[in-house]
């Protein structure tokens, strides 16, 4: 699977994500997405047409699952700012 070849699909889905409100979205983070999701079980070789196909299908809600499985999974309780996070909680 080359990355570099998928570049113009996979701007076009960021561009996309943005106007749908997902500001901080990324390349990265739809290449990650991507790999966890969509191509993590598959073993056979796709072809460019199908990789396209799935950077360009890739469902808004699905991406952002992904983010926040991602933000959870970030232990940031007990730095400085998850501190003081929970201190205006409590």
């Amino acid at each position: 699977m080359n990355r570099e070849q998928l570049m113009p699909a996979l701007q076009c889905k960021v561009d996309e994500l943005k106007l749908l409100g997902y500001e901080q979205a990324t390349i990265e983070d739809v290449w990650n997405c991507l790999m966890m999701k969509k191509w993590k079980k598959n073993n056979e070789e796709k072809r460019l047409f199908e990789l396209v196909n799935d950077v360009l299908s890739l469902r808004a809600t699905d991406y952002m699952a992904y983010i926040m499985t991602k933000e959870q999974k970030h232990d940031r309780w007990f730095t400085e700012e998850g501190l003081s996070e929970l201190e205006q909680l409590f």
